[in-house]
């Protein structure tokens, strides 16, 4: 709760109080000193103790309505704190790749070169709770195309598959390089999605899931062995092959970003 606040709104030009004011309650939220779903003290309140007035603090509420830092709901009780997400990030991200007219070849060059880092990483720091969750998501994987269960449709298979990537990031203990992936996983895969319809089918096909589970033992045995140079080379031919079978040369390089589809 804001108990420390002293009032930051004189000698302020009005034109800038609303930023300030937005600056210093930003400044709270990513410390932690405010926190998810907690709700800010009431306007009339919050007016008092930054001196201002309303049209001003709510110009403060709007920037960081705008930066998904908060949410106003018409009737609640205050404005109720939101966390920062990967999503926020990646709608400006998003924008901007497009305006410069970046292509889904571009973009999946950057999430391998991501992922190739991150198998070293792995085998490199790798603890046994780490093989034992990435194993899980194969274990996963290989329930769901066993004989005894339904087939799965192309996007069970894709989310399901998917899941071992994101461990595979998390699990590298960088933490910088996880937020990098996070928001360009939520830029590019609504897109590869859409762009590689068409070879879902042949990329999901049984024998493309036999050859990617066997693609996660093998990159998870290296780990194990801890072989940086390995799980690196590994892990690139996979991506690579990946690739090529889910979007065609052709359709990465022809197709650019676009956040409006």
């Amino acid at each position: 709760m804001l108990t420390d606040t002293k009032p930051v709104g004189r000698n302020l030009r009005p034109a800038k109080a609303g930023q300030m004011i937005a600056a210093y309650l930003r400044g709270k939220i990513v410390r932690g000193e405010l926190t998810e779903g907690e709700f800010l003290p009431a306007e009339v309140e919050l007016m008092r103790q930054f001196d201002v007035s309303r049209p001003t603090l709510r110009e403060a509420f709007r920037i960081l309505e705008t930066e998904s830092l908060i949410e106003l709901r018409r009737g609640a009780r205050g404005a109720r704190i939101m966390a920062p997400s990967a999503g926020v990030a990646a709608r400006s991200l998003g924008l901007l790749m497009q305006t410069s007219g970046t292509t889904l070849a571009d973009v999946y060059e950057a999430r391998t070169l991501l992922e190739i880092a991150a198998a070293g990483l792995l085998a490199e720091r790798r603890t046994e709770a780490d093989l034992a969750e990435l194993g899980t998501c194969v274990a996963d994987l290989q329930d769901i195309t066993s004989p005894d269960h339904e087939p799965p449709d192309a996007a069970t298979w894709m989310a399901c598959a998917q899941r071992f990537h994101e461990q595979l990031i998390e699990r590298a203990g960088n933490k910088t390089l996880a937020i990098q992936y996070r928001v360009l996983h939520e830029v590019v895969d609504a897109h590869v999605l859409l762009a590689s319809r068409q070879s879902l089918g042949a990329a999901t096909s049984p024998g493309n899931r036999t050859k990617v589970i066997k693609s996660y033992r093998k990159l998870l045995a290296l780990a194990g062995a801890r072989d940086v140079p390995g799980a690196t080379a590994h892990w690139r031919l996979h991506m690579d092959v990946v690739g090529r079978v889910l979007l065609p040369e052709q359709l990465r390089s022809a197709t650019v970003l676009d956040m409006f589809s």
